[in-house]
């Protein structure tokens, strides 16, 4: 059982806060209820404390598992991604995959969509995936580490950035004449 203050997860909206523990009268039973305040996006949500664990609620992942999946978004980017489907197919199996309360299953996404990204322009409802998928990894990740959200956004950003187009030494640099 939480307390009041305890920062929690939930699967799909992320970090949030247990501000309070309220007992409702529901269908003439009685049950006790978490308030759950989500950190990015300023959202309650009530949460009966008997069902916490069959809706995914849990604890934040421990410093070294949070480590770890950091490390392996930063070190796995040219990993191979699913890229036989169309778009449609992929965005319902990102989908599912974002509802896990498994921090790394969510982190396995942001991923495909990142190395996908870099390669081919996603469409539209898989840049929401990537943009909630980071949000998640970042919240999180940024919570247990000690870190901002931006930083850890921008490094990965960064390491999924497309590569530059290489130049072509041929032409010349600008449309005025060249000094030597």
């Amino acid at each position: 059982m939480y307390k009041v203050d305890d920062l929690v997860v939930y699967p799909a909206q992320g970090v949030g806060k247990i501000n309070r523990i309220d007992t409702k009268t529901i269908g003439g039973a009685s049950c006790d209820i978490y308030i759950v305040g989500i950190q990015s996006n300023n959202i309650t949500l009530m949460v009966p404390v008997k069902n916490a664990g069959s809706v995914g609620l849990r604890q934040l992942v421990d410093k070294q598992t949070a480590a770890d999946i950091l490390d392996s978004l930063k070190n796995n980017q040219q990993a191979a991604v699913t890229v036989g489907q169309n778009w449609n197919r992929r965005f319902r199996k990102y989908s599912d995959k974002m509802k896990s309360p498994d921090l790394g299953v969510v982190a396995d996404v942001l991923r495909e969509l990142l190395v996908l990204g870099r390669d081919k322009e996603l469409s539209y409802g898989e840049r929401r995936l990537q943009e909630q998928a980071m949000s998640l990894v970042a919240g999180e990740i940024s919570e247990v580490l000690g870190t901002t959200t931006e930083d850890i956004r921008d490094t990965l950003l960064r390491i999924y950035a497309p590569a530059p187009a290489p130049a072509d030494e041929a032409r010349p640099k600008s449309g005025r004449g060249s000094r030597s």
